[in-house]
């Protein structure tokens, strides 16, 4: 089984997520199909898919404006929530140590979180992949619980740019080694970071790829459709 994950980001409307849902509803897959929506869109029918969310705060309740609680995700129909992804990290500055907290909290709650790592443009140049990505792994994940890493370079993100082969291969195995080492490894390990229909087959085949997540082509069945299918 793979994972397939979309993340819709700060995109969609009520009227577009029902029109993906009932396209996948009733899909035949040996996958786990997964959508992590905006906190407004993530309440109501769902057709049987599995519904996310993509941030999480990293207090149970209290005056924290503007947050939202693991509590409050799970009582909407929330399963996963992404944490720590590369745009959170940047644009709000969010620390290996407050992705530990939120991932922990997301757990807590009941919620299975997907936590997201990645090295820079300057980190690869400077050939930092592995020390970064080892460092990012050990502080971000949570003590105890089940959880989903997400390997998503920074430097790939949106731009269309797609990691070799090679490289994924490289960094997956980082990954799961590392995990390994602390009793985590049977941990699912996915990939992100400019996935279409026509990459997505080829990166699920990669030694230690349990997945792919999946930004803006998951809007869409008739971006998405394709991705699930060349993964079956």
């Amino acid at each position: 089984m793979k994972f397939v994950i979309g993340n819709w980001k700060m995109n969609g409307t009520a009227k577009e997520k029902l029109a993906l849902l009932k396209s996948l509803k009733g899909i035949k897959t040996k996958n786990k199909i997964i959508i992590c929506l905006p906190f407004t869109l993530i309440p109501g029918e769902n057709y049987g898919i599995v519904i996310g969310a993509q941030n999480v705060s990293e207090h149970q309740n209290g005056a924290y404006t503007g947050d939202i609680s693991g509590k409050m995700l799970k009582e909407i129909g929330a399963k996963y929530v992404i944490v720590g992804h590369s745009e959170r990290r940047l644009y709000h500055n969010e620390t290996n140590e407050t992705v530990q907290a939120k991932a922990s909290m997301a757990i807590k709650n009941g919620l299975v979180p997907i936590i997201c790592i990645g090295e820079t443009l300057d980190e690869k140049k400077a050939n930092k992949t592995v020390s970064v990505i080892k460092k990012m792994l050990l502080k971000s994940i949570p003590s105890n619980g089940k959880f989903i890493v997400a390997y998503e370079p920074r430097w790939a993100i949106g731009l269309g740019i797609t990691p070799s082969e090679k490289d994924i291969t490289k960094v997956h195995k980082i990954i799961f080694d590392t995990l390994n080492k602390i009793g985590c490894e049977k941990t699912p390990i996915i990939y992100g970071g400019s996935v279409n229909a026509k990459n997505a087959h080829d990166i699920t085949t990669i030694p230690h790829v349990d997945g792919v997540v999946v930004g803006g082509a998951s809007l869409k069945s008739e971006t998405f459709l394709p991705i699930i299918d060349s993964i079956n």
